[in-house]
């Protein structure tokens, strides 16, 4: 017996094109990701000032072999939107994994045990939820120095409460459950129940829960690395793209519109999917 059985309702979610048009976009996105090295027509860090602001391939005077044209170093820019959603798929999955390790834990541990330890994480939680991130990213940035490891940290340290809000809310729910109370009855210990028994049943809403970290992961880098306290260069990351792109935004804006769509239709994919996940495993409220 788990919660979905009790709890879940139509599953409409897979149903929806929206559903699937984000599924879509987070499988070619997921794809450039992994295979990057082997999908990109040239070195993305390459230069040749001769070659410099190339027109895409919808503009008159456009060049065949590069589809997006060339930054303002004349590096190819399809190469650099590639590896780019590398670097961005990248940096949202491992903080995510980071942030969900740190609020799952405390959520799990909230609710199943109660009492002083349920106090201690709802401290935790509103104490996390009263940190501005966006300022304490960039003053740890500033203070410390950009790197792709120190922007995960961060990150990973400052996005956890919705984790454990969902997973301390979830876990008071099941822990009064009939298949809990017959794993307390068959001697099971505390940590095989909240491994076989409560993680299973909950990771559902936690899976709803990840796809919007996440999403909120990447803009998150992008504007760090916009404002130059993100990913180093000359890593081609969609934020740190848009920055160097902005001097040449009124003779030439193709180079801030190509990485600026893709930075919205990434996100739009991620949150299209998050809805349907919701809409699948979402709760019923009975008439």
């Amino acid at each position: 017996m788990s919660v979905a059985t009790v709890t879940a309702g139509p599953r409409r979610g897979w149903r929806s094109f929206a559903t699937w048009f984000g599924a879509a976009i987070v499988g070619i996105a997921s794809i450039c990701a992994l295979f990057a090295p082997w999908l990109v027509p040239y070195d993305p860090f390459a230069q040749d000032l001769g070659k410099r602001l190339l027109v895409p391939f919808w503009m008159e005077g456009h060049v065949p072999g590069h589809v997006l044209g060339t930054d303002q170093l004349g590096r190819d820019y399809l190469s650099r939107l590639i590896w780019g959603c590398r670097i961005s798929m990248l940096i949202g999955v491992t903080v995510t994994i980071v942030s969900g390790l740190i609020g799952i834990t405390l959520g799990v541990l909230g609710g199943f045990v109660g009492g002083r330890v349920d106090d201690a994480v709802l401290f935790a939680i509103t104490t996390r939820l009263s940190i501005p991130v966006v300022l304490v990213a960039l003053a740890v940035v500033a203070l410390l120095g950009s790197s792709m490891t120190l922007l995960v940290l961060i990150l990973g340290l400052l996005l956890w409460d919705r984790f454990a809000v969902v997973a301390r809310s979830t876990t008071m729910q099941v822990r009064h459950l009939d298949f809990v109370a017959a794993a307390w009855c068959a001697g099971c210990s505390r940590f095989r129940i909240l491994v076989r028994e409560v993680l299973p049943n909950i990771a559902s809403h936690l899976v709803v829960v990840a796809t919007l970290e996440v999403a909120l992961a990447i803009l998150l880098e992008a504007a760090l690395s916009f404002l130059g306290l993100g990913v180093p260069p000359p890593l081609p990351s969609w934020g740190l793209m848009i920055a160097e792109a902005k001097d040449y935004m009124f003779f030439s804006p193709w180079v801030i519109v190509i990485p600026g769509v893709a930075l919205f239709v990434l996100v739009l994919g991620i949150n299209l999917l998050g809805d349907g996940l919701r809409d699948m495993f979402g709760t019923r409220s009975d008439p």
